[in-house]
């Protein structure tokens, strides 16, 4: 069985974009299958998988990490599921979009788009410990589990392919790690950890947790926006009076066609 596909990135944050408008193609979709089309050289290659299926008037973004198991949001990805839903189905902005975090809204901002990513639940201090050297870290949650690392280099991460080690009763399904460095006033840099994907080229909801840690150590009135650069590209991240965060960044479509993976 051949079946469409189309492939997208959020600051060369990729995905393999599945429409399944009835959810007859892809079904409960198989972690074999997802890792199949993320495989860098044998597949079509991703950080994950965004089927895209109608649940009442909506849509809803089923997303799936590169080896098969199920995340409940991806800030990037919803960026691109955005820019696929109203370049190819015809959905205007704004736009909610159904996941298992949440309805979530986009906008669109220029070239670029802007989500809600709702409000973020800052949960006390932590560690992790990555080749050898253990670092404080700060919990947060913004749809995903995040915790938060301030580095003098980010070189001190290591390569970021394997998982580094974390407190398993604070995080029992796994955690994202960001690593940071300050760039300037209210600018930073970070590398990430994704669980289920190992070392990305950027993280939006990561991106999220690292303005509001950062935020929260500057006493920075809300509303200030944060230039957070990822390795590629960089994302704006404002949290609002009300607590929630808008991150605004690019998402394009590169390629589609079929495939029987």
């Amino acid at each position: 069985m051949s079946y469409p596909f189309l492939k997208g990135h959020g600051t060369e944050n990729d995905f393999v974009v599945l429409p399944d408008p009835d959810g007859t193609v892809h079904g409960d979709l198989a972690p074999e299958r997802v890792r199949a089309l993320c495989e860098r050289r044998a597949g079509i290659g991703g950080d994950g998988v965004l089927r895209a299926v109608r649940r009442g008037d909506g849509w809803f973004m089923d997303y799936r990490n590169s080896d098969g198991s199920v995340s409940e949001m991806c800030g990037n990805g919803i960026r691109v599921f955005a820019r696929y839903l109203h370049e190819r189905e015809g959905e205007p902005f704004p736009m909610e979009i159904q996941t298992r975090d949440g309805v979530k809204t986009l906008d669109a901002a220029g070239d670029e788009l802007t989500a809600d990513m709702g409000i973020p639940e800052v949960l006390g201090e932590t560690a992790v410990t990555v080749m050898g050297r253990t670092y404080p870290a700060r919990h947060v949650s913004t749809g995903n589990p995040h915790a938060v690392v301030f580095v003098d280099n980010l070189a001190e991460a290591g390569a970021l392919q394997e998982e580094p080690e974390h407190d398993d009763a604070i995080f029992p399904e796994g955690v994202n790690v960001e690593f940071v460095v300050r760039r300037g006033e209210h600018h930073v840099a970070m590398r990430v950890h994704e669980r289920g994907a190992g070392e990305t080229r950027s993280c939006g909801t990561g991106a999220c947790a690292v303005a509001v840690v950062t935020s929260i150590a500057d006493d920075a009135p809300r509303g200030t926006p944060y230039r957070v650069d990822v390795p590629g590209g960089t994302l704006s991240i404002v949290w609002t009076d009300d607590g929630r965060m808008l991150m605004t960044g690019p998402a394009v479509l590169v390629a589609e066609g079929e495939t029987d993976l």
